[in-house]
Protein backbone atom coordinates (compact mmCIF):
# COMPACT_ATOMS: atom_id res chain seq x y z
CA UNK A 1 0.00 0.00 0.00
CA UNK A 2 1.61 2.76 -1.37
CA UNK A 3 0.91 6.64 0.71
CA UNK A 4 0.56 9.58 -1.93
CA UNK A 5 0.80 13.28 -1.26
CA UNK A 6 -1.36 15.04 -4.03
CA UNK A 7 -0.29 18.18 -4.59
CA UNK A 8 -2.88 20.32 -6.41
CA UNK A 9 -5.65 17.79 -6.26
CA UNK A 10 -8.17 19.92 -7.75
CA UNK A 11 -6.58 20.86 -11.03
CA UNK A 12 -6.44 19.08 -14.43
CA UNK A 13 -3.88 16.67 -13.16
CA UNK A 14 -5.07 16.09 -9.47
CA UNK A 15 -8.26 15.21 -11.01
CA UNK A 16 -6.84 12.77 -13.05
CA UNK A 17 -4.75 11.35 -10.79
CA UNK A 18 -8.01 10.30 -8.59
CA UNK A 19 -9.55 8.83 -11.32
CA UNK A 20 -6.48 6.53 -10.97
CA UNK A 21 -6.50 6.00 -7.41
CA UNK A 22 -9.76 4.71 -7.20
CA UNK A 23 -9.52 1.95 -9.66
CA UNK A 24 -6.85 0.40 -7.42
CA UNK A 25 -7.98 0.85 -3.52
CA UNK A 26 -5.58 -2.01 -2.19
CA UNK A 27 -2.52 -0.68 -4.27
CA UNK A 28 -2.83 3.05 -2.85
CA UNK A 29 -3.50 5.58 0.21
CA UNK A 30 -4.13 8.57 -0.62
CA UNK A 31 -2.16 9.97 2.62
CA UNK A 32 -2.62 14.34 1.95
CA UNK A 33 -4.17 16.48 -0.62
CA UNK A 34 -3.65 20.26 -1.02
CA UNK A 35 -5.45 22.73 -3.40
CA UNK A 36 -5.73 26.90 -3.18
CA UNK A 37 -8.85 27.53 -3.22
CA UNK A 38 -11.19 25.51 -4.45
CA UNK A 39 -12.08 24.49 -1.58
CA UNK A 40 -15.61 23.07 -2.59
CA UNK A 41 -14.31 20.05 -4.54
CA UNK A 42 -10.89 19.65 -1.43
CA UNK A 43 -13.97 19.24 0.97
CA UNK A 44 -15.39 16.41 -1.83
CA UNK A 45 -12.02 14.88 -1.90
CA UNK A 46 -11.84 14.21 1.93
CA UNK A 47 -14.88 13.14 2.19
CA UNK A 48 -14.30 10.44 -0.80
CA UNK A 49 -10.88 9.45 -0.01
CA UNK A 50 -10.57 9.98 3.87
CA UNK A 51 -7.05 11.24 4.00
CA UNK A 52 -4.96 12.36 7.25
CA UNK A 53 -4.02 15.85 6.33
CA UNK A 54 -5.53 18.29 3.88
CA UNK A 55 -3.18 21.66 3.02
CA UNK A 56 -4.90 24.78 1.76
CA UNK A 57 -3.63 28.38 0.99
CA UNK A 58 -4.33 30.51 4.07
CA UNK A 59 -6.56 30.58 8.04
CA UNK A 60 -9.58 31.46 6.03
CA UNK A 61 -9.39 28.69 3.48
CA UNK A 62 -8.93 25.96 6.49
CA UNK A 63 -11.54 27.49 8.08
CA UNK A 64 -14.11 27.75 5.25
CA UNK A 65 -12.76 23.35 4.65
CA UNK A 66 -13.55 22.35 8.12
CA UNK A 67 -17.03 23.85 8.42
CA UNK A 68 -17.36 21.59 5.22
CA UNK A 69 -15.87 18.61 6.99
CA UNK A 70 -17.43 18.59 10.54
CA UNK A 71 -17.78 14.71 10.82
CA UNK A 72 -14.44 14.03 9.09
CA UNK A 73 -11.28 13.32 11.08
CA UNK A 74 -8.99 14.93 8.90
CA UNK A 75 -5.80 17.58 9.49
CA UNK A 76 -6.03 20.76 8.03
CA UNK A 77 -2.87 22.52 7.96
CA UNK A 78 -2.58 25.93 5.66
CA UNK A 79 0.29 28.17 4.42
CA UNK A 80 3.28 27.30 1.95
CA UNK A 81 5.37 25.85 4.78
CA UNK A 82 2.40 23.54 5.30
CA UNK A 83 2.80 21.94 1.87
CA UNK A 84 7.02 21.44 2.65
CA UNK A 85 6.13 19.52 5.70
CA UNK A 86 3.30 17.29 4.09
CA UNK A 87 5.46 16.29 1.35
CA UNK A 88 8.52 15.30 4.08
CA UNK A 89 6.79 13.36 5.96
CA UNK A 90 7.96 9.87 7.06
CA UNK A 91 4.64 8.91 5.99
CA UNK A 92 4.47 9.73 2.42
CA UNK A 93 5.84 7.59 0.21
CA UNK A 94 5.24 9.41 -3.31
CA UNK A 95 4.52 12.94 -4.57
CA UNK A 96 2.47 13.87 -7.17
CA UNK A 97 3.55 17.29 -7.93
CA UNK A 98 0.53 18.36 -10.04
CA UNK A 99 0.35 22.57 -8.86
CA UNK A 100 0.53 25.09 -11.65
CA UNK A 101 3.51 27.25 -12.10
CA UNK A 102 5.96 28.91 -10.07
CA UNK A 103 3.60 28.40 -7.00
CA UNK A 104 4.87 24.65 -7.06
CA UNK A 105 8.48 25.07 -7.03
CA UNK A 106 9.23 24.97 -3.26
CA UNK A 107 6.95 22.04 -2.11
CA UNK A 108 8.76 20.12 -5.56
CA UNK A 109 12.15 20.88 -4.07
CA UNK A 110 11.03 19.39 -0.41
CA UNK A 111 9.87 16.22 -1.94
CA UNK A 112 13.09 16.17 -3.87
CA UNK A 113 15.19 16.62 -1.00
CA UNK A 114 13.20 14.22 1.11
CA UNK A 115 14.10 11.91 -1.18
CA UNK A 116 10.42 11.33 -2.02
CA UNK A 117 9.36 9.20 -4.83
CA UNK A 118 8.36 12.22 -6.97
CA UNK A 119 5.90 11.76 -9.52
CA UNK A 120 6.49 15.44 -11.64
CA UNK A 121 3.74 17.16 -13.23
CA UNK A 122 5.03 20.93 -12.18
CA UNK A 123 6.97 21.64 -15.21
CA UNK A 124 7.80 25.07 -14.12
CA UNK A 125 9.68 23.56 -11.30
CA UNK A 126 12.52 22.31 -13.41
CA UNK A 127 12.37 25.14 -15.66
CA UNK A 128 13.37 27.80 -13.24
CA UNK A 129 15.33 26.00 -10.67
CA UNK A 130 16.28 22.85 -12.96
CA UNK A 131 19.68 22.28 -10.93
CA UNK A 132 18.29 22.85 -7.41
CA UNK A 133 15.81 19.55 -8.01
CA UNK A 134 18.09 17.74 -10.14
CA UNK A 135 20.87 17.75 -7.22
CA UNK A 136 19.02 17.39 -4.11
CA UNK A 137 17.06 14.38 -5.95
CA UNK A 138 20.76 12.96 -6.49
CA UNK A 139 21.81 13.70 -2.87
CA UNK A 140 18.49 12.21 -1.40
CA UNK A 141 18.06 9.38 -3.96
CA UNK A 142 14.56 10.64 -5.04
CA UNK A 143 13.29 8.95 -8.03
CA UNK A 144 11.91 11.67 -10.38
CA UNK A 145 9.34 10.03 -12.97
CA UNK A 146 7.49 12.85 -15.31
CA UNK A 147 3.84 12.61 -16.07
CA UNK A 148 3.65 15.04 -18.31
CA UNK A 149 2.62 12.79 -21.47
CA UNK A 150 5.82 13.89 -23.42
CA UNK A 151 8.45 13.39 -20.94
CA UNK A 152 6.52 10.05 -19.49
CA UNK A 153 7.02 8.99 -22.91
CA UNK A 154 10.68 9.96 -23.26
CA UNK A 155 10.86 8.20 -20.14
CA UNK A 156 9.78 4.77 -20.99
CA UNK A 157 11.46 4.97 -24.65
CA UNK A 158 14.90 5.35 -22.83
CA UNK A 159 17.47 3.57 -21.24
CA UNK A 160 16.91 2.76 -17.71
CA UNK A 161 20.26 4.01 -16.85
CA UNK A 162 20.88 7.40 -15.84
CA UNK A 163 22.62 9.50 -16.48
CA UNK A 164 22.51 8.75 -19.96
CA UNK A 165 25.84 8.76 -21.69
CA UNK A 166 27.68 8.16 -25.23
CA UNK A 167 26.79 4.30 -24.45
CA UNK A 168 23.16 4.73 -24.47
CA UNK A 169 23.40 5.44 -27.98
CA UNK A 170 20.63 8.14 -27.99
CA UNK A 171 20.77 10.55 -30.72
CA UNK A 172 17.86 13.19 -30.51
CA UNK A 173 14.80 13.37 -28.20
CA UNK A 174 11.94 14.15 -29.88
CA UNK A 175 9.11 15.90 -28.54
CA UNK A 176 5.93 15.73 -30.01
CA UNK A 177 3.59 19.10 -29.68
CA UNK A 178 0.15 18.91 -31.21
CA UNK A 179 0.15 22.22 -32.91
CA UNK A 180 -2.79 23.62 -30.63
CA UNK A 181 -6.04 24.98 -31.67
CA UNK A 182 -4.42 27.84 -34.42
CA UNK A 183 -1.96 25.56 -36.00
CA UNK A 184 -2.70 26.59 -39.32
CA UNK A 185 -3.90 30.22 -38.27
CA UNK A 186 -2.52 32.75 -40.43
CA UNK A 187 -0.50 35.80 -38.15
CA UNK A 188 -3.57 38.28 -38.93
CA UNK A 189 -5.88 35.61 -37.29
CA UNK A 190 -3.73 34.66 -34.19
CA UNK A 191 -4.41 38.41 -33.44
CA UNK A 192 -7.72 37.36 -33.43
CA UNK A 193 -7.91 34.80 -31.20
CA UNK A 194 -10.11 35.10 -27.78
CA UNK A 195 -9.18 33.13 -24.36
CA UNK A 196 -12.33 30.45 -25.14
CA UNK A 197 -10.87 29.63 -28.41
CA UNK A 198 -7.26 29.38 -26.95
CA UNK A 199 -8.67 27.31 -24.27
CA UNK A 200 -10.62 25.11 -26.18
CA UNK A 201 -7.46 22.48 -26.64
CA UNK A 202 -8.17 19.75 -30.07
CA UNK A 203 -7.17 16.76 -28.32
CA UNK A 204 -6.70 17.14 -24.44
CA UNK A 205 -8.56 18.28 -21.27
CA UNK A 206 -5.95 20.46 -20.16
CA UNK A 207 -6.36 23.93 -17.51
CA UNK A 208 -6.61 27.59 -18.89
CA UNK A 209 -3.04 28.30 -18.44
CA UNK A 210 -1.37 24.80 -19.87
CA UNK A 211 -4.36 25.29 -22.63
CA UNK A 212 -3.12 28.69 -23.36
CA UNK A 213 0.81 27.39 -23.29
CA UNK A 214 0.07 24.80 -25.83
CA UNK A 215 -1.95 27.15 -28.07
CA UNK A 216 1.75 29.33 -27.96
CA UNK A 217 4.02 26.53 -28.50
CA UNK A 218 5.52 28.02 -25.06
CA UNK A 219 4.40 24.74 -22.99
CA UNK A 220 6.86 22.51 -25.92
CA UNK A 221 9.11 25.61 -24.96
CA UNK A 222 9.19 24.63 -21.46
CA UNK A 223 8.95 20.70 -21.94
CA UNK A 224 12.15 21.44 -23.80
CA UNK A 225 13.82 22.85 -20.60
CA UNK A 226 12.16 20.26 -18.39
CA UNK A 227 13.80 17.47 -20.63
CA UNK A 228 17.49 19.25 -20.10
CA UNK A 229 17.30 18.73 -17.01
CA UNK A 230 15.61 15.71 -16.65
CA UNK A 231 17.31 13.44 -19.22
CA UNK A 232 21.20 15.34 -19.07
CA UNK A 233 21.68 15.66 -22.76
CA UNK A 234 23.07 18.72 -24.67
CA UNK A 235 20.15 21.30 -26.09
CA UNK A 236 21.17 20.52 -29.72
CA UNK A 237 19.73 16.77 -28.80
CA UNK A 238 16.35 18.13 -28.09
CA UNK A 239 13.61 18.60 -30.75
CA UNK A 240 10.62 19.06 -31.62
CA UNK A 241 8.14 18.05 -34.04
CA UNK A 242 4.38 19.07 -34.40
CA UNK A 243 2.37 16.15 -34.29
CA UNK A 244 -1.71 16.95 -34.94
CA UNK A 245 -3.22 13.72 -34.16
CA UNK A 246 -1.72 13.09 -30.33
CA UNK A 247 -1.19 9.88 -30.94
CA UNK A 248 2.48 9.45 -30.68
CA UNK A 249 3.48 11.34 -27.26
CA UNK A 250 7.54 11.43 -27.96
CA UNK A 251 10.30 9.47 -29.25
CA UNK A 252 13.87 8.70 -28.81
CA UNK A 253 16.24 8.31 -31.96
CA UNK A 254 19.73 6.50 -31.48
CA UNK A 255 22.44 6.65 -33.00
CA UNK A 256 21.95 3.37 -35.17
CA UNK A 257 19.02 4.61 -36.50
CA UNK A 258 16.05 3.44 -34.89
CA UNK A 259 13.06 5.14 -33.36
CA UNK A 260 11.00 4.46 -30.10
CA UNK A 261 7.88 5.85 -29.48
CA UNK A 262 5.20 5.71 -27.18
CA UNK A 263 1.63 5.97 -28.15
CA UNK A 264 -1.86 5.52 -26.72
CA UNK A 265 -4.85 7.53 -26.53
CA UNK A 266 -4.41 11.40 -25.50
CA UNK A 267 -5.15 10.88 -21.67
CA UNK A 268 -3.41 11.86 -18.69
CA UNK A 269 -4.62 8.97 -16.37
CA UNK A 270 -2.16 6.63 -18.80
CA UNK A 271 1.27 8.56 -17.53
CA UNK A 272 -0.19 8.72 -14.22
CA UNK A 273 -0.94 5.14 -13.93
CA UNK A 274 2.62 4.18 -15.40
CA UNK A 275 4.62 6.75 -12.95
CA UNK A 276 2.73 4.92 -10.03
CA UNK A 277 3.22 1.70 -10.94
CA UNK A 278 6.63 2.09 -12.55
CA UNK A 279 8.31 -0.55 -13.13
CA UNK A 280 5.03 -2.44 -12.99
CA UNK A 281 2.22 -1.79 -14.81
CA UNK A 282 -1.91 -1.21 -13.98
CA UNK A 283 -4.86 -0.56 -15.41
CA UNK A 284 -5.70 3.24 -16.29
CA UNK A 285 -9.16 3.46 -17.13
CA UNK A 286 -8.08 5.10 -20.53
CA UNK A 287 -10.18 3.10 -23.68
CA UNK A 288 -7.04 1.61 -25.75
CA UNK A 289 -6.04 2.74 -28.74
CA UNK A 290 -7.70 0.94 -31.96
CA UNK A 291 -4.70 0.49 -34.06
CA UNK A 292 -6.69 -0.52 -37.16
CA UNK A 293 -8.54 2.91 -37.09
CA UNK A 294 -5.93 4.77 -37.37
CA UNK A 295 -6.07 6.79 -40.20
CA UNK A 296 -2.77 8.43 -40.36
CA UNK A 297 0.30 9.76 -38.19
CA UNK A 298 1.88 13.02 -39.85
CA UNK A 299 4.90 14.81 -38.59
CA UNK A 300 5.72 18.87 -39.80
CA UNK A 301 8.47 21.41 -38.40
CA UNK A 302 6.81 23.95 -36.04
CA UNK A 303 6.68 27.32 -37.54
CA UNK A 304 8.76 29.61 -35.99
CA UNK A 305 7.66 32.92 -37.42
CA UNK A 306 3.92 32.10 -36.07
CA UNK A 307 5.01 30.54 -32.90
CA UNK A 308 7.80 32.36 -31.42
CA UNK A 309 7.23 31.26 -27.74
CA UNK A 310 9.26 28.07 -28.48
CA UNK A 311 12.69 29.62 -29.68
CA UNK A 312 12.24 32.08 -26.86
CA UNK A 313 12.56 29.13 -24.58
CA UNK A 314 15.27 27.41 -26.15
CA UNK A 315 17.15 30.87 -26.49
CA UNK A 316 16.45 31.60 -22.27
CA UNK A 317 17.99 28.00 -22.12
CA UNK A 318 21.02 28.80 -23.87
CA UNK A 319 21.76 32.30 -22.09
CA UNK A 320 21.19 30.85 -18.46
CA UNK A 321 19.31 29.92 -15.63
CA UNK A 322 18.04 33.30 -14.39
CA UNK A 323 16.58 33.81 -18.21
CA UNK A 324 14.70 31.21 -17.68
CA UNK A 325 12.98 32.54 -14.33
CA UNK A 326 12.12 35.47 -16.48
CA UNK A 327 10.94 33.48 -19.06
CA UNK A 328 8.26 31.37 -17.06
CA UNK A 329 7.60 34.47 -14.57
CA UNK A 330 6.77 36.86 -17.55
CA UNK A 331 5.08 34.10 -19.58
CA UNK A 332 2.55 33.73 -16.47
CA UNK A 333 2.32 37.05 -16.24
CA UNK A 334 1.44 37.37 -19.75
CA UNK A 335 -1.02 34.37 -19.92
CA UNK A 336 -3.00 35.76 -16.95
CA UNK A 337 -3.13 38.87 -18.85
CA UNK A 338 -4.55 37.23 -22.04
CA UNK A 339 -7.01 35.43 -20.16
CA UNK A 340 -8.50 38.15 -18.42
CA UNK A 341 -8.63 40.27 -21.93
CA UNK A 342 -5.54 42.76 -20.97
CA UNK A 343 -3.24 41.53 -23.61
CA UNK A 344 -3.87 40.06 -27.16
CA UNK A 345 -2.46 36.60 -27.68
CA UNK A 346 -0.12 37.97 -30.28
CA UNK A 347 1.72 40.47 -28.06
CA UNK A 348 2.07 37.46 -25.39
CA UNK A 349 5.16 36.26 -27.00
CA UNK A 350 6.15 39.99 -27.66
CA UNK A 351 6.03 40.67 -23.69
CA UNK A 352 8.16 37.52 -23.11
CA UNK A 353 10.51 38.89 -25.21
CA UNK A 354 10.94 42.15 -23.92
CA UNK A 355 11.15 41.38 -20.20
CA UNK A 356 14.12 38.88 -21.39
CA UNK A 357 15.56 41.91 -23.05
CA UNK A 358 15.48 44.26 -19.68
CA UNK A 359 16.65 42.16 -17.35
CA UNK A 360 20.33 41.10 -17.21
CA UNK A 361 22.23 37.86 -17.30
CA UNK A 362 22.73 37.23 -13.60
CA UNK A 363 23.58 34.57 -10.79
CA UNK A 364 21.00 32.54 -9.31
CA UNK A 365 22.11 29.70 -6.80
CA UNK A 366 19.48 29.27 -3.68
CA UNK A 367 15.62 29.27 -3.93
CA UNK A 368 15.63 32.60 -2.32
CA UNK A 369 17.30 34.37 -5.35
CA UNK A 370 15.40 32.30 -7.70
CA UNK A 371 11.98 33.15 -6.43
CA UNK A 372 13.41 37.16 -5.61
CA UNK A 373 14.18 37.09 -9.55
CA UNK A 374 10.84 35.64 -10.41
CA UNK A 375 8.85 38.48 -8.08
CA UNK A 376 11.15 40.98 -9.99
CA UNK A 377 10.26 39.59 -13.59
CA UNK A 378 6.48 40.00 -12.92
CA UNK A 379 6.73 43.10 -11.54
CA UNK A 380 8.24 43.80 -15.12
CA UNK A 381 5.75 42.25 -17.09
CA UNK A 382 3.33 43.75 -15.36
CA UNK A 383 4.57 47.16 -16.13
CA UNK A 384 5.05 46.72 -19.67
CA UNK A 385 1.34 45.19 -20.20
CA UNK A 386 0.32 49.02 -18.55
CA UNK A 387 2.96 50.46 -21.14
CA UNK A 388 2.07 47.91 -24.04
CA UNK A 389 0.43 50.79 -26.55
CA UNK A 390 4.18 52.36 -26.44
CA UNK A 391 6.01 49.03 -26.54
CA UNK A 392 4.16 47.94 -29.81
CA UNK A 393 2.88 44.80 -27.38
Amino acid sequence: MQRIALMGATGSIGQSTLKVLRLHPEKYQLFGVSAHRNIALLAQICVEFRPKIAVVADADAAQELRALLPDIQVEIWHGASALNDLVSADSVDAVVAAIVGAAGLASTLAAATAGKRLLLANKEALVIAGSLVMSAAIASGAQIIPIDSEHNALFQCLPPARPLDATSGVAKLWLTASGGPFRNHSLAELAAVTPEQACAHPNWQMGRKISVDSATLMNKGLEVIEAYWLFGLPLHQIEVVVHPQSIVHSLVEYVDGSFLAQLGSPDMCTPIAHALAYPSRIASGVKPLNISQLKSLSFETPDAVRFPCLNLAYDALASGPSALVVLNAANEVAVDAFLNGALTFSAIPKLINECLRQTPIQSVHNLDEILTLDALARISASTLITTQQQLEI
